[in-house]
């Protein structure tokens, strides 16, 4: 596949980026001045307790929420100042959603949920279903793409997970515990797609709980009472889990569409 070409300027950047809920009557500080640059390819796993804010700051990349302040500007935008039509248009083009519970449509076959995001871009019926089928023969799952989610087992379901969040080629993947609900096997399975996207320049940012799969990232972030408390970087993947090759073909990755 073609890689995407590195560039120096960071493609995400947050600077004092600030988040408070209200919980009853008190506040709830879920971020506090994030300041973090992410440039295109990079590996990035996000560590920390329950409840310390690594969900939030995922949303708040994938732009599923705004900051109270602060700035978030992805590639060229600055996010705050668009309308949520924008929004959803750049994360439509540029952002992959993988989930821990799969979130696939249960009335819906394998093929049909990948589907979905480019019936949504009105894509033709034809060129989204060939892609599609391409896109889930290379993910292992040429046998059953009109199976419905309650016919597969876990690491099939996130398999179809994936496809569906690359189905548009986005040039981030943003991961929320894509292993927590498999077993060891699927679980490795599972990384290891997520890491040959990576390679081919997908830029990858897990959140996780999983130490072992947190320490396979090249960085690696922690969060404590929605602050980042430390941010480490290695040179390659850590050997803590088996490494096993999946003959998996990762999809070529398209150019950064404008925002019209």
């Amino acid at each position: 596949m073609t890689k995407r070409p590195k560039t120096d300027t960071p493609i995400i950047k947050l600077s004092g980026i600030n988040k408070t809920y209200q919980v009853g009557d008190q506040p709830l500080n879920a971020l506090c001045d994030i300041q973090l640059d992410i440039q295109q390819g990079d590996y990035i796993s996000l560590m920390g307790p329950s409840g310390s804010g690594k969900s939030t700051l995922l949303n708040m990349i994938g732009l599923l929420d705004r900051p109270d302040n602060g700035q978030y500007q992805l590639f060229d935008s600055n996010t705050e100042l668009l309308t949520e039509e924008l929004r959803a248009n750049l994360r439509r083009q540029h952002i992959g959603f993988v989930f821990q519970s799969f979130h696939l449509i249960p009335r819906l076959t394998a093929l049909e949920n990948v589907e979905v995001p480019l019936m949504l871009s009105g894509t033709a019926p034809k060129v989204r279903r060939e892609k599609a089928i391409a896109l889930l023969t290379e993910l292992g799952l040429k046998d059953h793409l009109t199976q419905l989610p309650r016919q597969l087992s876990g690491g099939q379901l996130q398999r179809v997970g994936i496809a569906r969040a690359l189905i548009t080629e986005p040039a981030i993947l943003l991961a929320d515990e894509p292993t927590g609900n498999l077993d060891q096997k699927s679980g490795h399975e599972v990384t290891q797609i997520l890491e040959r996207y990576n390679s081919n320049g997908i830029t990858l940012l897990v959140v996780t709980h999983d130490q072992a799969l947190g320490k396979r990232a090249k960085r690696q972030l922690s969060m404590l009472d929605g602050q980042l408390v430390n941010d480490s970087k290695t040179l390659a993947p850590s050997k803590v889990m088996p490494d096993k090759t999946i003959a998996v073909q990762t999809i070529s990755n398209k150019n950064r569409a404008e925002l019209t």
